[in-house]
């Protein structure tokens, strides 16, 4: 089992959505995008989750960036998808469409808007799972978004499903990671979800993480796991202080955060177009505070990667 997790450790992006001028999903700067991630090494992608606006994106869009992501980098880095959706039909759709494609994992948040019971969210996830019976499958617990947590009961009862690898813990205490390791009792693979205590994350025992801005300052992350792993832990957190700077810029603006994000990548030549609504889009007065970001990732290059 651990061999089998190990593919999982490390720094995997989660991946945006790309949209052309006009707001719809753009297969060339999809896959563009993707091949950005395969040329900086990081570990893989976390397509259509949060940070891909999958809430506002249709099923058969979702299809689509799944399809052009693995057309660019398929075979060549892990690629999870995330298939939650509104009704457990179309979540077990797009699973099915997920491992034709040949995923490594499929991955799912909790159903949101009503409350159900644990037994209802377990058997939520299981259907998903069953539709694609030889996929992995990871619990994505993000309960300050979905409205229900992930507890130990839950968690064990999830486990009983062979084909449960993980869970991407999003909830704010480290806390939570310590325990979903302890319980797992080396058969999942815990990754850090907030990207603002990555090194706590990890020093709780996540195996990596799977992050919301790791894909525009990935060289960031890769570097804070590397200095965790060579226990340079004052220079992990020095580097972890500072990317929290920079994600607090990154939130002080009239637009997303996400808008933000993609601004900062058309700078780099990267362009995913803007965000859905009701995502607010930037307005001109939020390009001074993204110069401010953008400066801010370049002094954190410069001065953790010596560029």
């Amino acid at each position: 089992m651990a061999n089998k997790l190990e593919k999982y450790h490390g720094i995997i992006p989660a991946f945006y959505a790309c949209f052309d001028d006009l707001g719809e999903i753009s297969p060339s700067r999809t896959q563009a995008l993707a091949r950005h991630y395969l040329s900086q090494g990081v570990q893989g992608l976390y397509v259509n989750g949060s940070s891909g606006e999958c809430i506002y994106l249709s099923v058969a869009e979702r299809k689509t960036v799944l399809e052009n992501v693995l057309e660019a980098v398929g075979g060549k880095m892990l690629i999870i998808a995330h298939v939650a959706a509104n009704s457990t039909r179309d979540s077990m759709e797009l699973a099915r469409h997920a491992e034709q494609l040949g995923v490594d994992a499929i991955a799912s948040i909790p159903p949101i808007y009503f409350r159900l019971p644990e037994h209802a969210i377990a058997k939520y996830w299981n259907d998903i799972s069953s539709a694609a019976p030889h996929t992995d499958f990871i619990i994505y617990n993000i309960p300050q978004l979905a409205g229900t947590a992930l507890t130990l009961p839950l968690l064990r009862e999830m486990m009983k499903n062979p084909r449960v690898v993980g869970v991407k813990n999003s909830s704010m205490p480290v806390q939570d990671i310590q325990m979903f390791v302890d319980a797992g009792e080396g058969k999942l693979a815990v990754f850090n979800g907030p990207d603002e205590q990555f090194i706590a994350g990890r020093m709780m025992g996540a195996c990596g993480g799977i992050g919301g801005t790791y894909g525009v300052m990935p060289g960031l992350f890769l570097k804070a796991n590397e200095l965790f792993i060579a226990r340079k832990l004052d220079e992990a957190l020095s580097l972890q202080n500072d990317i929290c700077r920079i994600i607090y810029a990154m939130c002080a603006c009239h637009g997303s955060m996400y808008a933000v994000i993609k601004e900062l990548l058309r700078r780099k030549g990267l362009n995913c177009g803007s965000v859905r609504p009701p995502f607010p889009a930037l307005i001109p007065e939020d390009m001074k505070q993204v110069d401010v970001c953008e400066k801010m990732i370049k002094k954190a290059e410069r001065t953790y990667l010596g560029h």
